[in-house]
């Protein structure tokens, strides 16, 4: 490899997390790139298997100012059985403690396939989520689920009782990012809603990824549409969209 080649690929890296133009030693790569590489497999698998200290979290998010949250899990007795058996991941076990409310909104902070990325991110998000979202909302006291997939939010927003449900929840680790929080918005939410009746907003995770302010603006203008519409999935779509002092734009479908 050329010096000429060498710095091109230097300017690439600047512009994405992806491994490019990583060399070579005869016919393998450096030793460097092979380190990395194994050190960022096993960030991934950790952020997987780690399990979430619901009771620090459950007084983080009582700090946002919307009461103290109830804590439900899944059908999965065990983080393996979750890894092994999604459906079981999509129905509750006990919804007793979830409070019917009258609000609006109701936000669910999920484990999903990466607790890690929830104890990173899920409390500053909630809190950019309800600054923008609660300004002209009502919020319902939040739910924490693990052992979690997004369709277990359908039957938690129907014991809520809330219009418009946001599911923060853990996706799943890449080799690149190991801690990446995606909102899933579902408008009426009940049992058996599909996936193409939900909004996706993904890959939050600043400083790299979408930033909190960011994300929390873009499904604030979800919610919007969506009770225009009357709901929320495929139907509703957002182009273009400024999030950011009018000068950012995301294409949202």
């Amino acid at each position: 490899m050329s010096l000429a080649e060498v710095d091109l690929w230097q300017d690439l890296r600047r512009h994405t997390q992806a491994r490019i133009g990583l060399g070579r030693s005869g016919d393998a790569q450096p030793t460097r790139s092979v380190l990395e590489f194994r050190a960022a497999h096993a960030l991934a698998r950790d952020a997987v298997h780690q399990p979430l200290d619901i009771g620090h979290l459950a007084q983080q998010v009582a700090t946002v100012g919307l009461g103290e949250p109830a804590a439900v899990t899944s059908q999965a007795s065990s983080r393996e059985e979750y890894l092994r058996r999604p459906d079981l991941g999509r129905l509750p076990k006990d919804l007793s403690e979830i409070q019917c409310s009258a609000a609006q909104v109701g936000f669910v902070l999920c484990d999903g396939l990466s607790p890690a990325a929830l104890t990173e991110h899920g409390v500053p998000l909630l809190r950019a989520l309800v600054d923008v979202v609660g300004a002209h909302r009502t919020i319902a006291t939040p739910v924490i689920a693990t052992g979690a997939r997004v369709a277990l939010g359908d039957h938690i927003g129907q014991a809520m009782g809330v219009q418009t449900l946001v599911v923060l929840i853990g996706e799943r680790p890449g080799l690149s990012v190991a801690s990446s929080l995606g909102l899933y918005l579902t408008h009426l939410p009940r049992p058996g809603r599909t996936d193409a009746e939900r909004n996706c907003v993904s890959n939050v995770h600043p400083p790299d990824g979408l930033g909190y302010l960011e994300a929390a603006r873009v499904i604030d203008v979800l919610i919007t549409g969506a009770r225009q519409l009357g709901r929320s999935g495929v139907d509703l779509k957002a182009t273009s969209v400024a999030v950011l002092d009018g000068t950012a734009s995301t294409t949202l479908s």
